[in-house]
């Protein structure tokens, strides 16, 4: 066989593999980058929870020894009992308000790791049920 004969044979396959390396060179590199963005996003939310809980420990140790003085300067046992009181109520408070911090910062985290994987996936869903031309 001739080149020329061969030429119209292989010609479309070989349009076909470019196209499809191609393709898979997109899909690395945009599975690079999501992973790259994924990180730093990720991070930067993981510093701020950090703080997040470093600031909680820090107010944490600011009540409690508060909380000492207040019960060391009492009188009275009812007077004992009233500063205890507001004590327990004031904590209960803290600890919900602050679980609920911490709750929207772990979530802001996970959020900032997945979303560039997940637009990364929903790219390639398009690509895949994209119908060839």
């Amino acid at each position: 066989m001739s080149q020329s004969s061969v030429e119209p044979i292989t010609k479309p396959g070989i349009d076909n593999l470019k196209k499809a390396q191609n393709t898979a060179e997109g899909i690395v590199k945009g599975n690079a980058e999501a992973l790259t963005s994924s990180g730093h996003a990720s991070s930067a939310a993981l510093q701020e929870l950090t703080k997040a809980y470093q600031d909680l420990a820090a107010k944490n140790a600011a009540n409690l020894s508060a909380a000492i003085q207040a019960l060391s300067a009492v009188k009275t046992p009812a007077e004992f009992l009233t500063v205890q009181q507001k004590l327990l109520t004031d904590g209960v408070e803290a600890v919900v308000a602050d679980s609920q911090t911490i709750a929207k910062l772990t979530i802001a985290v996970f959020t900032a790791a997945f979303e560039p994987v997940k637009a990364q996936i929903e790219a390639l869903q398009k690509v895949a049920v994209k119908p060839a031309a």
